[in-house]
């Protein structure tokens, strides 16, 4: 028998530890295991730098879902975990540290920095490896992998150098976004652009030859000392006579030249603008098209160097930005100075504004490797459940450029490149022999390791059984804002070193926000801990509360109060399974759908096969947020609030055949209903399912984890149980809504008339125990007599209830009642004429469904016209 209380912190670990001990989570790569159909899906790898948020809790409840239904499918499942190394996330974090302790990585130095690299790795990864069991993620933990142990490092190493042999990697120097506190490059996809306000500075560079000046505009004033060349539009007439030209640049001994390009914007400003090559990614481009020089007038610190005026060395950018403004000022040169609000670039980790910055790197062509990805998706290899997602994925493959794949940090897979002092350049897995070779002090961009996951942690470069088996994977699942980060890197990697894409279908979720529709954030201090919602509501409950949202391309919001609901469904199905159990179900392994015969066991089986259809569909689509809702309105408003309600007559009776019918259709649902949500909430149902099948179980069914999936076709449809069923309901629900609103005492027992066709009065007879004994009217005579000012009338599928309640009912707020009635039917008449008479409804919609509210519009009618003419006979 179950405890009075579910608490889920008793049962949780000792569940998890129990599965995971039994090596459940596994796949089977025996000879029998790999006849098996496969099915894998590759973690998400968090990042090694704390602890796990909501959105990670996100991230592998849904994989989860998908993998453990697999797994019930009696197909090869895996859940593939690891974490990654997360480059620039980790220094960050160190960073941090050793300015607590006063010191830097600089002043530590590489090995000293690696050592705490690998103790805080070490440490994290404990953290989080801990939390994405208490979510009960299931994981195939003997195969966890890390995105710089030796398997990985060594296919790193074999991908670069392939990628160098087949000229799709090289070295050279260009503009990069440049983090000066790091000090090291960053990808424009890392860039997170922040409103500013600032100032727009008109200045005045004077003609060389003393003929006047030009006016120029720029938000960054600091940059002049590295100016080029201003331009000018080929068609402007205004300064068609200047091009040849040279500018004294002002506060340095330079001259430079007025060029056309037409780049420039007549329109905007004084139709002339500075040129400065190695601080601006537009002008680097205006510069090679006119062979201009490449000034680079700052410090990888954004100090600025020796390229500039001795005035200026040392200065702080925006100390130097000050500086100039005030020499130009003094100097007669500064034209004006206006407010001006405009987007700057920020490092995505520690907000520091980014530099363009030119600076010599590694790069990885994109468009060659973008051509599969593209070629790919047309051909139908890959398909996309958000169709947002397939037009964001072309534009951007169509729109690539090179990928900056070096960083100047230290944690990380080092670039297997050497560097010879006589200039040569060797790239290998291995370092060459000789002396006077060293290695490039570079690392790779963590998303380059990432970018292998799908096939590297499977033994890739050696053909193994692992590779055979789960490449490509069914499916990868992530969120929607790495999708150029990590999924299509993953495709470049996959194609170009498999010849197939890495997987089948990419699903991509949107954010987790707070119960207001707001992103969290420290700052706003509404950010939520999902340990401390499965400390205070439990595991289910959060893991419901997150895929009962998960609509494709839907934000999710998550509380509280969410969870708190979540919380309450779970108890619930707690209630409900105990109620049943003290009431003698029994979970008879014996028992057949077809076994029963009472219109109630039968109508819930019947039901209950098209809630195995639906939510087999909707995780076909990945449609979460469907599942948890058929979960949800099956179990509370079908099975708790109904089958559980009206069968009381049948297990308190005297009839022991159906009395033992009944209590086996009970205990074979709900073994049945405890499968079909285990994916998406493990805990509960595995405790439930323990003790529900204790008794019959044999040595193979030791976890619902390995217990069949169910299939639809086993629970065979039965329209008429369902009828029945839905009437008998439905009669109980008009006769309890009209007792509640007339205020009724609940003892008073009532008898009823009826009035309306033949067929549905017969019904309401043959089923008047369960009315009666769930609303304490009984009767139900043909009703012959003309409706009193003192009967109240409910009405439910053609069928006037008249209950005589002289004395006892106000019936003035009887009339207001049936008047609510009425409005609300009209209500609902009018929704249903609106979606008839929509042509794109009708034409796309599945004709069941039109069926159906057309056969609805009916039903409404007939009874709108009962109401009615209650309504008047109280007049």
């Amino acid at each position: 028998m179950l405890e009075k209380n579910y608490t889920p912190q008793t049962v949780e670990q000792d569940l998890y530890k129990r599965w995971e001990e039994n090596g459940w989570f596994e796949p089977d790569l025996s000879t029998e295991g790999c006849k098996k159909e496969p099915y894998a899906i590759m973690m998400p790898p968090p990042n090694v730098t704390g602890t796990l948020h909501v959105g990670h809790a996100l991230d592998n409840t849904l994989p989860d879902m998908m993998v453990r239904r697999a797994r019930m499918q009696g197909k090869n499942a895996m859940y593939q975990p690891g974490v990654d190394h997360a480059s620039i996330a980790v220094h960050v974090v160190l960073d941090r540290q050793f300015k607590e302790e006063g010191t830097d990585r600089f002043k530590l130095g590489r090995e000293e920095f690696m050592k705490r690299a690998w103790k805080w790795k070490d440490h994290s990864h404990g953290i989080i490896t801990g939390q994405m069991r208490r979510l009960g993620i299931s994981c195939a933990w003997q195969r966890e992998r890390f995105t710089m142990d030796d398997g990985m490092s060594k296919a790193v190493k074999k991908v670069f150098v392939e990628l160098y042999k087949r000229d799709l990697i090289y070295r050279g120097t260009r503009l990069v976004n440049w983090d000066p506190m790091m000090q090291t490059a960053v990808s424009d996809l890392e860039v997170v652009y922040k409103e500013v306000n600032s100032h727009l500075w008109h200045m005045k560079y004077p003609l060389s030859d003393g003929s006047g000046h030009v006016v120029v505009a720029t938000t960054r004033p600091e940059t002049m000392l590295g100016d080029s060349a201003v331009a000018v539009h080929p068609d402007d007439e205004r300064y068609k006579h200047l091009v040849g030209k040279t500018i004294d640049l002002p506060l340095t001994d330079r001259k430079i030249p007025v060029i056309a390009d037409s780049y420039v914007e007549p329109e905007f400003g004084s139709g002339v603008v500075k040129i400065t090559p190695a601080h601006d990614v537009n002008d680097f481009e205006v510069g090679k098209r006119h062979d201009l020089p490449e000034i680079n007038i700052l410090t990888k610190t954004a100090t600025i160097n020796d390229n500039a005026p001795e005035a200026y060395r040392g200065l702080d950018r925006f100390e130097a930005r000050n500086k100039i403004v005030e020499d130009f000022k003094g100097l007669g040169l500064l034209e004006k100075i206006e407010d001006h609000t405009h987007n700057v670039g920020h490092a995505e980790r520690n907000d520091t504004i980014l530099e363009p910055f030119l600076t010599q790197q590694w790069y990885i062509k994109g468009k060659p490797l973008a051509e599969k990805c593209l070629k790919a998706a047309k051909d139908g290899e890959v398909k996309f459940i958000n169709k947002s997602d397939e037009k964001i994925y072309h534009h951007w493959l169509e729109n690539i450029q090179d990928w900056c794949i070096s960083r100047q940090l230290w944690w990380g897979h080092r670039i297997p490149a050497w560097h010879h002092t006589n200039g040569e350049i060797y790239v290998g897995e291995e370092a060459p022999n000789g002396e006077g070779w060293t290695q490039d002090p570079d690392i790779l961009d963590t998303w380059f390791s990432s970018g292998l996951w799908a096939f590297a942690p499977l033994g890739w470069p050696e053909k193994t059984t692992d590779m055979e088996q789960f490449y490509p994977q069914a499916v990868i699942m992530t969120g929607r804002d790495i999708l150029f980060f990590w999924i299509i890197r993953m495709m470049m990697m996959g194609l170009e070193f498999t010849d197939k894409v890495p997987f089948k279908i990419i699903y991509t979720h949107a954010m987790v926000l707070d119960e207001h529709g707001q992103k969290m954030s420290k700052s706003k201090g509404n950010v939520i801990d999902p340990l401390m919602m499965i400390d205070k509501y439990g595991t289910d409950a959060l893991r419901y509360s997150l895929a009962s949202q998960a609509a494709v391309g839907q934000d999710i919001r998550l509380g509280d109060q969410v969870v708190e609901q979540s919380r309450n469904f779970c108890t619930k199905i707690w209630n409900a399974t105990r109620f049943a159990m003290m009431n003698g179900a029994v979970y008879d392994p014996s028992f057949k759908a077809t076994d029963a015969t009472h219109p109630f066991n039968k109508s819930i089986i019947s039901q209950f096969g098209q809630v195995v259809k639906n939510v087999d569909l909707a995780m076909d689509d990945f449609r979460f947020n469907e599942v948890g809702n058929q979960l949800y309105q099956f179990t509370w408003s079908v099975y708790c609030d109904w089958y559980l309600e009206l069968t009381k007559p049948l297990i308190y009776g005297d009839d022991e055949q159906i009395k033992a019918e009944t209590l086996k259709t009970m205990g074979f649902i709900l073994e049945r209903l405890m499968r079909l949500m285990h994916p998406m909430m493990p805990f509960i149902t595995e405790e439930i399912w323990l003790k529900l099948t204790e008794n019959s179980r044999d040595s193979a069914g030791q976890t619902i984890m390995l217990a069949p999936w169910l299939v639809a076709k086993d629970y065979p449809k039965d329209a008429a149980a369902e009828k029945t069923f839905n009437l008998v309901a439905d009669v109980v629900t008009a006769i309890r809504n009209a007792r509640s609103e007339n205020n009724v005492p609940p003892k008073s027992d009532i008898t009823a008339t009826v009035r309306g066709n033949d067929e549905a009065i017969k019904n309401i007879k043959d089923y008047e125990q369960f009315i009666t004994f769930l609303t304490k009217v009984s009767g139900f005579s043909v009703h012959n007599a003309e409706i009193s000012k003192t009967d109240v009338v409910a009405v439910a599928h053609g069928v006037e209830i008249i209950l005589p309640l002289e004395g006892v009912v106000d019936f003035a707020a009887e009339k207001e009642r049936i008047a609510k009635e009425i409005a609300k039917f009209e209500a609902e008449l009018q929704k249903i004429d609106g979606m008839l008479g929509n042509k794109n409804f009708i034409a796309r919609a599945p004709e069941a469904v039109v069926a159906e509210q057309q056969n609805r519009k009916t039903a409404l009618i007939g009874d709108l016209e009962k109401l009615r003419s209650v309504y008047q006979s109280h007049a």
